[in-house]
């Protein structure tokens, strides 16, 4: 169990740094085009379906990373099932169509708890974009030179 336990550990500290880095890039990415919130709702609103697909992306690296475990230890054995697994797992939906093998049902169970924090980080960043691109274009109305 320690090292199964071991190897959920590993894979946690993998993507939370996948998604730190990821949500960094995303960060850089909008600081760069600042500039794009004043404009006009088209912009806003492609701004913010850009930052969901990086989200997307983020999330699907993540989900690639769970599956190729599965593939690497022997759990799942061929990729469609591997990342159809992973997915319900990752996304804690859970149909219970494919299940792994009792030693590795833990590794399974982390990956959705994992999957379920890293939502919530998703979403949170999500929030807070959308709060501060708010915050931009109520200063900026409000300039009196615009």
């Amino acid at each position: 169990m320690i090292e199964r336990l071991s190897l959920a550990a590993v894979m946690v500290g993998l993507t939370v740094t996948v998604h730190f880095f990821g949500l960094m890039a995303l960060l850089w990415m909008l600081r760069a085009r600042v500039h794009a919130f004043r404009d006009t709702w088209a912009k806003q609103g492609g701004v913010i379906f850009v930052i969901v697909l990086g989200l997307m992306l983020i999330h699907t690296v993540e989900v690639w990373l769970y599956a190729g475990v599965y593939l690497a230890l022997g759990a799942l054995h061929d990729l469609e099932t591997a990342v159809y697994f992973s997915t319900v797992s990752f996304t804690t939906i859970g149909y219970g169509d494919v299940v792994l093998d009792q030693k590795w049902r833990l590794v399974g169970a982390i990956e959705g708890a994992n999957g379920l924090l890293l939502f919530g980080w998703s979403t949170a960043f999500l929030f807070s974009v959308i709060n501060r691109m708010r915050a931009l274009e109520h200063d900026w109305l409000e300039r009196p030179n615009r």
